[in-house]
């Protein structure tokens, strides 16, 4: 899993995500390192014998700039640390990973996160805690809505914990504690329909979403972050509940389902799917929670739309993307991609728009260990909507 959930481009060379695997170093494979120590003329990292060792911390970090739809121009304080709990064969790396970001746009986001594999691959603890100072814009619910929009401005805290242990190869059950608490929520400025819309659906100054997790994942990746093939399933049902804090009692089923096949077969060219669905099983969630553009755990979802763009209560996400190589050495590959979203409307609940985006992008190695990519790509959707995007590693 990466733990990068912002979509920042990372211009520091130093700043470098090890991701270590057993093998010596790949001699035909190059990457934004070997062009910084061939352009310096000696060594950054000692990279002639990566090999796995528990209890051995890769610690990375840095200042840098980063760059999103959502927030303008960032400035970033990052820290990572990727260690195995074990020397066995096919034990899975963990990853702890913190930030800070400020943005152009007066955002400031603060994430704690890690995903941590015990011995053995037995159990797997995820965590994901953040802080969010939020401006931001909202349009409004359902998938018809037009581009005006209403500037909205909120504190936000987020405490996700959830522990899953093997019950096959690859297979994982759990369950876990989330809560997500928004407050000194206020609609500033904007359309007067939209603000209208979101005082119809209830939007008070503050909101808690309080319940407890069950989740099941299948994952035979053999990497995560670039996945050359492979399926990844997770459903997840969260219930939040009076009883625990929450404001109301409502539930939500999230279903996320990849599958990577090589393409042409035996290349390393890649034919990725995506099928990213959000859904309210009952209950009115908070007007912040509901499934929204951008808001997946990775903020990847709708590129070719700003975060936010279409809000309701169901979401049905569709992505496919063509992942080629264009110098041999990979350090440098390209991308096409389609996706297609869709939210059901309200207060009917019914879904009728479509709403599709297409683009292309480059890919840039930043480390050829990882195989960990800069994505930046350019989305084209709807009524004039477009933009850049950027990310650390795959999209998805």
């Amino acid at each position: 899993m990466i733990l990068l959930r912002t979509r920042l481009l990372f211009l520091l060379i130093l700043f470098t995500r090890l991701a270590f695997s057993q093998n010596t170093q790949p001699q035909s494979e190059r990457d934004l390192i070997d062009v910084a120590e061939k352009f310096l003329g000696k060594p950054l990292l000692n990279r002639n014998n990566v090999k796995k060792k528990s209890g051995r911390i890769y610690f990375s970090g840095a200042p840098s700039l980063g760059y999103s739809l959502t927030s303008g121009w960032a400035g970033l304080i990052a820290a990572n640390g990727a260690f195995y709990t074990s020397e066995e064969k096919e034990v899975k790396i963990s990853n702890l990973y913190s930030d800070v970001v400020y943005t152009q746009n007066q955002q400031l986001v603060m994430h704690l996160q890690s995903n941590i594999w015990t011995r053995g691959n037995r159990f797997n603890l995820v965590t994901d805690w953040r802080y969010y100072s939020y401006p931001q814009k909202t349009f409004g619910l359902g998938g018809s809505t037009d581009n005006t929009y209403a500037d909205q401005d909120y504190q936000y805290l987020r405490l996700n914990q959830i522990l899953l242990k093997s019950i096959k190869p690859n297979l994982y059950l759990g369950g876990g504690y989330g809560l997500d608490y928004h407050w000194s929520i206020t609609e500033t400025d904007g359309d007067s329909s939209v603000i209208s819309n979101t005082l119809q659906y209830g939007l008070p100054n503050h909101s808690v979403s309080s319940g407890l997790f069950i989740n099941l994942l299948y994952d035979n990746r053999l990497n995560s972050i670039n996945p050359a093939k492979g399926q990844y399933a997770n459903i997840l049902v969260k219930e939040n509940v009076t009883a625990l804090g929450s404001n109301s009692n409502w539930g939500m089923l999230l279903i996320d389902l990849r599958h990577y096949i090589p393409f042409p077969r035996n290349s390393q060219n890649v034919l990725a799917f995506w099928s990213y669905n959000w859904l309210t099983t009952h209950g009115n969630p908070p007007y912040l929670d509901l499934p929204s553009t951008g808001w997946d755990p990775y903020s990847n979802t709708g590129r070719g739309y700003i975060q936010g763009r279409f809000r309701g209560k169901n979401m049905i996400y569709l992505e496919s993307e063509y992942r080629f190589r264009i110098l041999k050495s990979g350090l440098l590959g390209g991308v096409v991609f389609v996706n297609a979203q869709c939210f059901s409307e309200w207060p009917s609940n019914v879904f009728k728009t479509i709403l599709p985006a297409a683009g292309f992008g480059a890919r840039i190695k930043f480390n050829k260990y990882s195989k960990t990519n800069i994505a930046i790509d350019y989305g084209i959707g709807q009524n004039g909507s477009q933009g850049i995007f950027v990310n650390l590693g795959e999209v998805f």
